[in-house]
């Protein structure tokens, strides 16, 4: 019984051991590939420059009313084109619409 555990655990770890030994970049099968941890890494910094043909948007608001004890906020989505500068060049609004509904605590029902 005790030589077919042991028999059994060795078994196990050489075939573990041979396993990481071939998913291991230093096995024979993969000594022709490169891996970035092989090769020393030099980080350049880059400047980007904003495009003013992408647009970003953002949402301004349109209207607020009272509706049954409720303030309703009624926000509509605009595409903003800026320049370099952060300047606004137009605004074009996308037809979506948003509402935000909270209630109105300042009321006095009683």
């Amino acid at each position: 019984m005790r030589i077919k555990t042991v028999t059994s655990i060795s078994c196990l770890l050489v075939t573990l051991g041979v396993a990481a030994y071939l998913e291991s970049p230093y096995s024979f099968w993969n000594k022709n590939y490169a891996y970035s941890a092989d090769q020393p890494v030099m980080a350049q910094p880059v400047e980007v420059e904003q495009s003013s043909d992408v647009p970003e948007l953002e949402e301004k608001l349109e209207k607020t009313e009272r509706v049954d004890g409720y303030i309703v906020e009624t926000y509509e989505e605009y595409e903003v084109y800026k320049d370099k500068d952060g300047n606004v060049i137009k605004s074009e609004p996308t037809g979506k619409t948003d509402s935000i509904r909270y209630w109105d605590y300042k009321k006095k029902d009683r």
